[in-house]
């Protein structure tokens, strides 16, 4: 199989965010599109969690998030957003983004996968953080409500951007050059944080996802709904109301989750106490 979608995809995974607008590379389109798949398709690393880690081609993000209905992490959600602007005749650009670098240090490289888009001028355009983005930001040093998750992008002084948002008590960022991904390293950090016990991913379930206004978040057994009067949690007591959140919160029909029960309860207990 190829990274390039076909039309017949295309229309698919129109149907699949519920996308009725036009197909033409455009910035209309872009925001659209963006839009419609921020609010359609949820961040989750549910196969990370069953043993199943994904990879990075477009051709697999397909089957899973438009035809098993799915959600996905940053290399799946960007991946196949930028394989369909590419098929629509957007420039596409594939970045590479370091996840808390300051933190994590230059080894955070490839812990992202981000999109440049170029029109007019050139805009981020990013699906994958967490559910975070609803729009494309422009290229450019400033300030975005994208209700309610401020997002903020600014030059870090070493020829990087950073794009954070505050969701939480603490912000979270990522730091990225405008240089084509290495796609090699980003192939090497999605096989670590999908095997790696260290990776955040392998030690806990998370699953995030818009809904207009509001910001919704299963991060191991707890679910938080923030929104304009702030944030909301509750503990999940079982895994039947866990699968009940996965369905009825973020649309995602997973039987096999329920087996992940009993190390979600062991992560909260290492955790919270």
């Amino acid at each position: 199989m190829t990274d390039t979608l076909t039309s017949e995809q295309v229309a698919a995974y129109f149907a699949r965010i519920g996308y009725a607008g036009t197909a033409r590379a455009d910035l209309p389109t872009l925001i659209a599109l963006h839009r419609a798949h921020a609010m359609a398709i949820p961040f989750e690393n549910l196969a990370v969690q069953l043993g199943t880690p994904p990879g990075l081609a477009p051709q697999q993000a397909f089957a899973k998030l438009v035809e098993a209905r799915r959600g996905g992490w940053c290399y799946e959600q960007n991946g196949l957003l930028g394989a369909v602007l590419a098929a629509l005749g957007f420039t596409v650009t594939r970045l590479a983004g370091a996840v808390l670098r300051e933190e994590r240090g230059q080894a955070a490289l490839g812990s992202h996968l981000c999109l440049k888009v170029s029109l007019e001028q050139d805009w981020l355009v990013d699906v994958g953080f967490g559910g975070s983005l609803v729009e494309p930001l422009p290229l450019e040093p400033g300030e975005w409500a994208n209700a309610p998750v401020p997002a903020s992008l600014a030059r870090t002084g070493d020829d990087n951007w950073r794009m954070a948002i505050r969701l939480g008590p603490s912000p979270m960022y990522y730091d990225f050059r405008d240089a084509p991904a290495d796609e090699a390293l980003l192939q090497r950090l999605c096989d670590w944080q999908g095997n790696d016990g260290e990776s955040v991913f392998v030690q806990n379930l998370v699953v995030q996802g818009r809904a207009p206004g509001e910001h919704r978040m299963l991060r191991g057994r707890v679910f938080t709904r923030t929104g304009s009067q702030g944030a909301q949690q509750r503990v999940l007591a079982s895994a039947a109301e866990l699968l009940d959140v996965l369905s009825g919160e973020f649309g995602l029909e997973e039987p096999a989750a329920a087996d992940l029960w009993e190390p979600i309860c062991a992560r909260h207990a290492a955790l919270f106490g």
